[in-house]
């Protein structure tokens, strides 16, 4: 069975039955592009796979098709604010619960319009991609953020407050997509073409990236970046980078956990690091991110994207 075990497939069953509810009304799943991403036309309608990962973590892989889906919160909460969630799976597949749902759930919770984003992934473990991260990963995220700040005033979203969030390889997206954002272009056919591409801030969870990789420039958007000290890689990432945005100008807070390890994601654990969408919403507020008045109430109904 694709190297899982029959006791890893039978704990993939709730994944399944959940992935078949995102159909629903309440979290509508929208393509990043209506007749298929660029590339990836012929392949849009093959289905994607689940399964689990290291005995306990339910993936997505296989991806041909890249959307959202939409979690916004109630009318009553919202706060005008919104996050596009990227997972991590080092490109071979999606962990999709905890660095996933776990997440866009617990924004929209707190008022903030979530949207959870699957990629094409370089190194599909279905085998065979053709996909590359810094040409079709990349272009996904930058989608997504056009896709969802061209909706700002259906979903009820300020334009100017939409974040990137990205986990492991999903961190590397987000970074990425930070360094090559774009205004848009004003004579795009496409209406969601001509909207910018740059997240207002973006949040980094142990993002996989090598530092020397990155140029970090004044006037980048204001970073929250979260990793765990026993995590090496990713907390000599993280720091480095803390120092890059120092250096120019560009907010940024660092949080380094003692103890959880890579991939963390958003577990209760009796750990410190499990506090850290604490820390995040404490940030947020504090940059006036979730104290305007939203644009719109929430819309109950998004529509394709064209």
């Amino acid at each position: 069975m694709n190297r899982f075990t029959l006791a890893g497939a039978l704990r993939a069953l709730p994944l399944l039955a959940s992935l078949a509810a995102f159909a629903a009304d309440d979290h509508p799943v929208i393509p990043l592009w209506l007749n298929g991403a660029p590339g990836s036309e012929t392949r849009r309608n093959e289905p994607e796979k689940v399964g689990v990962h290291l005995r306990d973590t339910p993936i997505v892989y296989n991806i041909h098709n890249p959307n959202v889906t939409v979690y916004l919160p109630t009318a009553a909460t919202a706060t005008g604010a919104a996050v596009i969630v990227a997972p991590g799976g080092g490109h071979m597949f999606l962990s999709y619960i905890h660095e996933g749902t776990g997440v866009t759930e617990w924004l929209s919770q707190h008022g903030i319009a979530a949207f959870l984003l699957k990629y094409r992934l370089a190194k599909d473990q279905a085998g065979g991609s053709t996909y590359q991260v810094e040409r079709d990963a990349l272009a996904d995220s930058e989608r997504a953020i056009r896709l969802v700040r061209s909706h700002a005033a259906e979903w009820g979203i300020d334009p100017a407050r939409i974040g990137f969030m990205g986990f492991s390889a999903g961190g590397e997206l987000a970074v990425l997509a930070t360094m090559h954002a774009d205004a848009g272009r004003t004579d795009a056919i496409d209406p969601i073409e001509r909207q910018s591409s740059r997240p207002d801030f973006t949040i980094l969870g142990y993002p996989g990236i090598q530092p020397d990789r990155v140029t970090i420039t004044a006037g980048m958007p204001p970073v929250f970046m979260f990793s765990a000290y026993d995590d090496a890689r990713t907390s000599i990432t993280n720091a480095s980078l803390f120092l890059k945005y120092r250096a120019v100008g560009v907010p940024a807070e660092l949080h380094i956990y003692n103890q959880g390890g890579h991939g963390f994601g958003i577990r209760d654990r009796p750990l410190p690091v499990s506090s850290w969408p604490s820390r995040l919403l404490e940030w947020m507020g504090n940059r006036g991110l979730l104290t305007a008045a939203p644009v719109a109430p929430a819309a109950p109904a998004p529509t394709p994207a064209p």
